[in-house]
């Protein structure tokens, strides 16, 4: 009986995991792509601040202690990089034709912690570092990227009501809190140019519903998105500067190749708005107006410059008494025929 007991007891008894097997991240979707945009994908492996700088580093320690020493932002490109206005259809920034940019800092760091492919131990330790609050946004956008949807949520709740603050914006303006940042990814695909991997529309509800519940609980209430995109853009008017070309929004840029000279980060151009369009027809309609009114002064100036000169044009003494003589012959010669 005993012997009979003993596989029903193996079966009812799996052996357990190891700590190594615990602590390892499976990754999800696309390991080869990260699940970035295939054109942002291209502009970072295609960098030299990644194939050069970022090669030299091996450990996590060393990438870690790279982002706090150089990221100053988080969006795909760095401000000004990106020259994409007027163009339309095909080339709209769709294909990368003449639509180049300089791949962000932040971005190119992201990608060089997947190819480290992370532990548990290891993300944990990114989402509560307390020296830099870009080496902890690169930890929850890092499980944006390669978690499934459902466990998003499980991965940020502690965080929810996070008070670090954190300018997410290049070039400066847009500051929110981590909590503010984590709930927006969780209910959210776009993140300034670029989007973050697809959630079903099940399970985007029920996130939803869960942080109803969440905000029940603690007795808070969250914002409203659209109210806190409206103080964003609000407050980040303040950082801009005034250009003729803006950005569109999409996720295709054209390769950089330039050569790497600190990768430190640039000024990224402002987004172009409903307002700027209008500003931009008024400066087009103006030059036109410049234009005519200067072809007008300089067709008047040649007719009168013309007609001086015409004036102007000194008449000889001998053809006077030519034509005199021609005349007084002419009027001897009425006389006699009359």
């Amino acid at each position: 009986m005993e012997s009979e007991d003993e596989p029903q007891h193996s079966q009812q008894h799996p052996p357990k995991k190891s700590a190594k097997q615990n602590n390892a991240l499976p990754l999800w979707g696309n390991e080869s792509t990260m699940n970035l945009n295939p054109l942002i994908l291209a502009n970072i492996q295609g960098s030299s601040y990644f194939k050069v700088s970022l090669f030299k580093l091996k450990t996590y320690h060393e990438v870690v202690d790279e982002i706090y020493y150089q990221v100053k932002h988080l969006e795909p490109w760095e401000r000004g990089s990106r020259k994409t206005s007027g163009q339309t259809g095909m080339c709209g920034g769709v294909r990368g034709v003449g639509a180049g940019g300089i791949v962000s800092t932040a971005f190119c760091l992201l990608y060089k912690l997947y190819t480290l492919r992370l532990t548990r131990k290891q993300v944990n330790g990114l989402l509560t570092h307390t020296d830099s609050p870009y080496i902890r946004a690169l930890g929850f956008m890092y499980l944006r990227f390669t978690q499934p949807p459902t466990d998003l949520y499980d991965w940020y709740e502690p965080y929810l009501l996070d008070e670090e603050e954190i300018d997410v914006k290049a070039g400066g303006g847009q500051t929110m809190t981590i909590g503010q940042m984590i709930r927006q990814w969780l209910t959210k695909l776009e993140w300034f140019t670029t989007l973050f991997p697809r959630i079903p529309v099940p399970i985007q509800k029920q996130n939803v519903a869960k942080l109803e519940q969440f905000a029940r609980e603690n007795n808070i209430t969250f914002p409203d998105p659209a109210s806190s995109d409206r103080y964003n853009k609000a407050n980040a008017q303040r950082y801009e500067r005034p250009s003729a070309s803006g950005s569109s929004r999409d996720d295709y840029g054209e390769l950089s190749r330039g050569t790497y000279s600190g990768h430190c980060d640039r000024d990224r151009e402002p987004s172009r708005t409903a307002s700027r369009y209008d500003r931009d027809d008024d400066l087009r309609r103006e030059r036109e107006r410049d234009r005519d009114r200067g072809r007008r002064d300089r067709d008047r100036d040649y007719d009168r410059g013309g007609r001086d000169r015409y004036r102007e044009k000194p008449r000889s003494r001998s053809r006077e008494r030519e034509r005199d003589r021609h005349r007084d012959r002419d009027r001897d010669y009425d006389r006699r025929h009359r």
